[in-house]
């Protein structure tokens, strides 16, 4: 039995690892909802920005882990992942029987399964639970959790769930199926802001006013989230990454080496992921993923709002 059901009155210990602009907004939110939350960033400067807000800041992720129920790790992709729960100073060393790894990454599900067995071997649960809903929805505690893992996990790791998430999806028993729904939203995610913004460029280069064409197609049928978020940025000449090229650099190849993999073609993601590689490559892969649409505009002479190179 575990010591926060045996009092049931205490606040319940979390422990964040991964104090980015997703991370932050997360721990935030469980701070909101009355739990007492540690944070560790390998960047000094984000941790003490989490201790201005008043949480508990650590110097390693093994010492934020030390005494908490949960611990969610905030970071990139499976490699990360591992190096947070395996690496020098890693949590799973210091974590407590019975106590939980809520892994947000987006990674290969085989990854994640392969992470789930080896946690699980050291009498810990493991939750993967992949995100969707951007850095505004982490800080309002509303974002979209995509989850599998065991019936213990799910319950150990509600707390933050709750304090996360305006939905919490349950996918099933088995870690790694959260992971492969990530997936399929980031396919859809990439190739949607490569169309949004090769459709604005397009739209500049005939000389048409963009405003107006966001008020037409953000009422007509061609319109998409995508569009309707990331164009935004465009008509505010604002590249501060919310999301970066590299982002999808990443996910899109994950995506193509999971359907190489099962002899599956993936011909739109591909398309798609070769534009981030240009816009990375153009020096704009810390920049927000809209970036795309000054890629496309410095390809055709086009011009778009701002019309600043890349910093």
């Amino acid at each position: 039995m575990s010591s926060l059901t045996e009092n049931p009155g205490r606040a319940v210990v979390a422990a964040v690892i991964g104090l980015g602009s997703m991370g932050l907004g997360m721990a935030r939110s469980m701070k909101r909802q009355g739990l007492d939350v540690a944070g560790y960033d390998i960047t000094p400067a984000a941790v003490d920005r989490f201790i201005v807000d008043g949480g508990r800041g650590s110097a390693t992720p093994a010492n934020a882990a030390e005494g908490a129920d949960i611990v969610v790790s905030v970071v990139v992709n499976g490699a990360q992942t591992e190096a947070v729960l395996f690496g020098p100073q890693g949590v799973a060393g210091a974590m407590k029987p019975g106590a939980v790894f809520v892994s947000c990454a987006t990674m290969d599900p085989a990854i994640a399964r392969d992470l789930a067995q080896r946690v699980e071997a050291l009498g810990l649960n493991y939750l993967d639970a992949p995100v969707s809903g951007g850095t505004a929805k982490a800080q309002t505690g509303e974002l979209t959790i995509m989850a599998s893992g065991s019936r213990q996990a799910f319950d150990a790791a509600r707390p933050v769930l709750d304090a996360m998430a305006g939905k919490v999806y349950e996918l099933g028993n088995q870690a790694g199926t959260g992971a492969a729904f990530k997936m399929i939203n980031q396919l859809l995610a990439g190739v949607h802001i490569a169309a949004a913004c090769e459709a604005i460029a397009f739209a500049a280069k005939q000389g048409l006013d963009l405003d107006k064409v966001y008020e037409v197609i953000t009422a007509s049928a061609g319109n998409s989230w995508m569009f309707e978020n990331r164009v935004r940025h465009v008509l505010a000449g604002d590249y501060t990454p919310l999301s970066a090229i590299e982002i999808f650099v990443k996910d899109l190849g994950i995506v193509q080496d999971m359907a190489r993999s099962e002899r599956y073609p993936v011909p739109l993601a591909a398309a798609a992921l070769q534009m981030y590689l240009a816009a990375s490559g153009a020096g704009m892969g810390r920049d927000d993923d809209s970036s795309l649409a000054r890629l496309y505009a410095q390809l055709s002479g086009a011009k778009l709002p701002g019309d600043q190179p890349h910093r």
